[in-house]
C-alpha cells in the first residue's frame, strides 16, 4: 500500500502514510450493517515548508455514538490521546482535524458535516490556520482543508504518481 498525497491549495502537500491507511481501511462501510466510524487526526506540520504528515488517527472509542449515517465523537477519550501524543512528542505531534466514514464510493460532506467542521474551526484550539477533514468512502478517501480566517473549506487535490 502506497502513501496518499494531496496538494494543498496554498502550497505544500498533505501525506497520508500506509500505516495510517491501515488504521482507516477496516472502518470502510462496505456492508449495509456497518456503522459510521471516526476520530481525530494527529501529525506534524513540517518546519521550513507547508507540508504536513498525518502520523496517526484515533479510532472509535467507548462513549462514541455510531449509527449507519451518523458518528458522534465523545471528546474526552480522544482528547486524552491528543494530550498524551503532545507530551510524548515534546510538542511536535499536533491535532490536525477529524475523520469519519461515509457509505458512498466517493464521499461528499453532508450539511451536518459542514456545520460541524465550522464549529471545529471556530471553537477548537489548534496550531496553524487550518484543520483537515477526512472522509473515508467505500472506494476513495477525500480530504478538505478548513481555514479559520476567513472561515471556509476547500477540497484537496489528490496527487497521482509523478504529479
Amino acid at each position: 500500500m502506497e502513501a496518499l498525497l494531496f496538494r494543498r491549495g496554498g502550497g505544500g502537500v498533505l501525506k497520508v502514510p500506509p500505516e495510517v491507511l491501515s488504521q482507516l481501511n477496516p472502518f470502510r462501510q462496505l456492508e449495509p450493517f456497518q456503522t459510521e466510524a471516526g476520530g481525530v487526526i494527529l501529525g506534524r506540520r513540517l518546519q521550513g515548508c507547508d507540508d504536513i504528515v498525518i502520523d496517526e488517527v484515533t479510532t472509535p472509542m467507548k462513549g462514541d455514538s455510531r449509527a449507519r449515517l451518523r458518528f458522534h465523537r465523545a471528546p474526552s477519550r480522544h482528547q486524552s490521546v491528543i494530550d498524551a501524543r503532545w507530551v510524548e512528542s515534546q510538542g511536535t505531534c499536533l491535532y490536525l482535524g477529524e475523520w469519519h466514514t461515509h457509505p458512498e464510493p466517493s464521499p461528499t460532506p453532508s450539511s451536518v458535516d459542514l456545520e460541524g467542521w465550522g464549529r471545529r474551526l471556530r471553537e477548537d484550539r489548534f496550531e496553524g490556520s487550518s484543520l483537515f477533514f477526512l472522509i473515508v468512502g467505500m472506494e476513495q478517501i477525500v480530504i478538505w482543508e478548513g481555514f479559520r480566517q476567513p472561515r471556509h473549506v476547500v477540497p484537496l487535490q489528490r496527487m497521482t504518481s509523478g504529479s
